[in-house]
């Protein structure tokens, strides 16, 4: 199964790609994994923003891609639930899953509505390079939590 970072940002923050690259790198052990930076939108419309936005990771997306976007109005769950997750998408044969982190403003309310599921990481809103920085540790210890390791726990 392949996983894509879909992520609507200025990006390069070094810290976080840091971060981000050591738990990628561990990751590419089991799954095949990238990143892809989408351009924030320069309109002050804040519908408009989110939905052109969203839109550029839509374009991406295929029929057989499994989009989870990250919001704070998802759902909060475990580390053994996002696990679940990821080993049901495996175990049904899906090829792809493609977590979406939005602009400064979030996704366009049409996107997040054709997300099979919504992850909150907190009902606060975090911080880009944060949320990003979390996802990628949550997919390396969910990957530890199906194959085994000593990371989680």
């Amino acid at each position: 199964m392949k996983i894509l970072l879909a992520r609507v940002a200025k990006g390069n923050t070094k810290w976080a790609d840091q971060a981000v690259d050591n738990y990628l790198k561990r990751i590419g052990s089991v799954w095949k994994i990238e990143e892809r930076k989408f351009k924030l939108s320069s309109k002050t419309d804040l519908k408009e923003k989110r939905r052109l936005e969203s839109e550029q990771i839509q374009r991406i997306l295929t029929p057989t891609d499994r989009l989870i976007v990250l919001d704070e109005r998802g759902e909060a769950i475990t580390s053994e639930e996002f696990a679940v997750w990821l080993e049901m998408s495996m175990n049904q044969g899906c090829k792809r899953i493609v977590f979406a982190i939005g602009g400064p403003f979030g996704h366009a309310p049409e996107f997040r509505k054709k997300a099979w599921r919504s992850l909150a990481f907190s009902p606060m809103v975090l911080n880009h390079e944060m949320a990003r920085m979390l996802l990628a540790e949550q997919i390396y210890r969910a990957s530890t939590i199906i194959w085994g390791g000593k990371y989680h726990h």
